[in-house]
């Protein structure tokens, strides 16, 4: 199944992968070298987590690869004019029972940064949203109970 990514997302995905593979590796490599030129390596602690920090970055290597070869990428732009919440659309709510006004971006699970407010197309709130339409309003299952909320506004920038 192909997991939905934001333009943004992915693009900051590729910025890694490219940081990664070009400063990152070479580093890493280095590190070793430089370890191994100290002679012992059973009891050369530099050598093991040279070793350790090149098998992390590796690691990362080919899972941002797979989350982008499994990616599909969505530009919220693109949808802009749409009447319904949908992926990579921006809401702005306000709590039924009063309260503060809140505003979060449907992103992918990769992306969600709730203090950035974007949320995951997978969390509670963002399925409870999904095909609601503005001055719909929505209840949603918080961990303090249920909120109900009224959809203000849809952007998709």
């Amino acid at each position: 199944m192909r997991a939905p990514i934001t333009l943004r997302g992915a693009e900051q995905l590729r910025a890694e992968l490219r940081r990664l593979k070009s400063e990152a590796r070479p580093a890493a490599i280095r590190a070793i070298a430089e370890a191994r030129s100290h002679g012992d390596l059973s009891e050369n602690a530099e050598y093991h987590a040279a070793r350790e920090q090149q098998g992390f970055i590796e690691g990362r290597i080919k899972e941002i690869e797979h989350r982008l070869a499994d990616a599909q990428v969505i530009d919220p732009a693109s949808l802009a004019g749409s009447t319904r919440v949908v992926f990579g659309a921006t809401v702005q709510l306000a709590p039924v029972d009063g309260g503060a006004e809140v505003s979060y971006q449907i992103v992918g699970d990769d992306e969600a940064d709730i203090r950035a407010g974007r949320i995951s197309v997978n969390s509670p709130i963002a399925r409870a949203l999904i095909g609601k339409a503005v001055w719909d309003e929505v209840e949603v299952a918080a961990p303090g109970g249920t909120r109900v909320f009224e959809i203000l506004e849809l952007s998709f920038t």
